[in-house]
């Protein structure tokens, strides 16, 4: 599972070193390959093996709704195959990139089975919006719920 952030620096050609303990989890999950797609204004990487999982998971809903198969061509067809090289550098291709706005402070997030590549600014924007959503009761009482 992917747990914990960290900051990291793109270089000119849009490249990043994945954290060995990131890389150790794609290469346990069966390879070396990472798919990296869009959403909600930041990238998503997943392990070929669980993007296989989501993938299929979207495929077999995608025909319920107008916006379901608008959320799987964004989704599925904006995704990226990407391997990292022999430094563990990943090149993030450019339209990638500029979606999720990553110039060169970048934040990684470890989310489960995935994790998330956010422009250093957009990631603290991110935490101040928690803050605030944390000074909400509905918020507060969700959060309770979890036993936290």
């Amino acid at each position: 599972m992917f747990r914990g952030s960290s900051t990291h620096i793109l270089d000119d050609k849009g490249r990043f070193v994945i954290p060995a303990r990131f890389r150790d989890y794609v290469r346990a999950s069966g390879g070396d390959v990472l798919m990296i797609t869009r959403m909600d204004g930041t990238l998503f990487a997943y392990p070929l093996n669980e993007w296989n999982k989501i993938e299929n998971r979207i495929m077999s809903l995608a025909e319920k709704s107008d916006s379901l198969r608008r959320f799987r061509r964004v989704f599925v067809g904006g995704a990226y195959e990407c391997s990292w090289d022999k430094q563990s550098r990943v090149l993030i291709p450019p339209a990638l990139r500029q979606y999720a706005q990553l110039e060169k402070d970048i934040v990684l997030v470890g989310v489960q089975e995935h994790f998330e590549i956010w422009s250093q600014p957009n990631w603290e924007k991110e935490n101040e919006t928690m803050e605030k959503d944390m000074q909400q009761v509905e918020v507060r009482n969700e959060i309770a719920k979890l036993g936290l």
